[in-house]
């Protein structure tokens, strides 16, 4: 059998945020990395190309794909539906719930009474987003370019909670000296009419021997124990999900 790569070009660019911690975020030398960053190495790796990482603001995320400046997407780009009308996706590479950060002193009751005229702060143009806008209509919703506005607010008592994904706001927020006063609070958020059916990566249409090749290879490293020891190194947990 022929490997993943062999009708692909030489080289791979891959878009991907560069502001979302741990998943993928620039270091103090302006070096992407994070587990995502880890993760599209191992695939391109197993589709037996060189891979290169173009930084790119989430707003132009999909546009960005569409203008082809560069040649899929790795930046937790959550599957939907929706999406799924402008882009392919290749199967999930890991699925996370959503929940609120608080700050520990806060009373504030997750419900959508608890929440009604609160000051909620998420990213901008996610599912996150999207859910907030359906289930809690009543809160006053500031979105952000990136998460660490929104903790940054968040800090400074502007907003009265956050709302991400369970990984990024352990990881990114409260295991960090910032982070320190506040905790999640409320249950578990998932759904596939908001969060979709995990995170996946995306590409154009039509461009049917890459998707394959992403397909395989996420196959390959989570057979081969790559996957695993990658899942370990950042988060000491498996985060692919059910």
């Amino acid at each position: 059998m022929a490997p993943a790569g062999a009708e692909l070009p030489g080289k791979v660019t891959i878009g991907t945020e560069g502001a979302y911690p741990p998943f993928n975020y620039l270091d103090q030398d302006g070096t992407v990395k994070g587990f995502e960053i880890d993760l599209a190495k191992a695939m391109c790796e197993r589709m037996k190309v060189e891979c290169d990482f173009v930084i790119q603001d989430w707003d132009g995320i999909i546009p960005g794909l569409l203008a082809k400046k560069y040649d899929a997407i790795i930046a937790s780009l959550y599957i939907t539906d929706e999406r799924k009308q402008k882009i392919d996706f290749s199967q999930k590479y890991y699925q996370v719930p959503a929940r609120f950060v608080v700050p520990k002193s806060s009373d504030i009751e997750i419900t959508a009474e608890g929440l009604a005229d609160k000051v909620i702060g998420t990213q901008r143009a996610t599912s996150f987003e999207r859910f907030m806008r359906d289930k809690f209509p009543e809160v006053d919703l500031r979105v952000y370019a990136t998460f660490d506005e929104a903790y940054l607010d968040l800090v400074s008592g502007r907003v009265d909670a956050v709302m991400g994904d369970v990984v990024a706001l352990s990881e990114g927020f409260l295991e960090t000296p910032d982070g320190a006063d506040f905790e999640f609070r409320g249950p578990n958020f998932t759904g596939a009419e908001w969060f979709g059916y995990g995170a996946g990566v995306g590409v154009r249409k039509g461009e049917t021997e890459l998707l394959n090749a992403f397909n395989e290879a996420i196959d390959a490293i989570r057979a081969d124990g790559t996957y695993d020891r990658i899942s370990e190194k950042w988060f000491g947990f498996d985060v692919y999900g059910e």
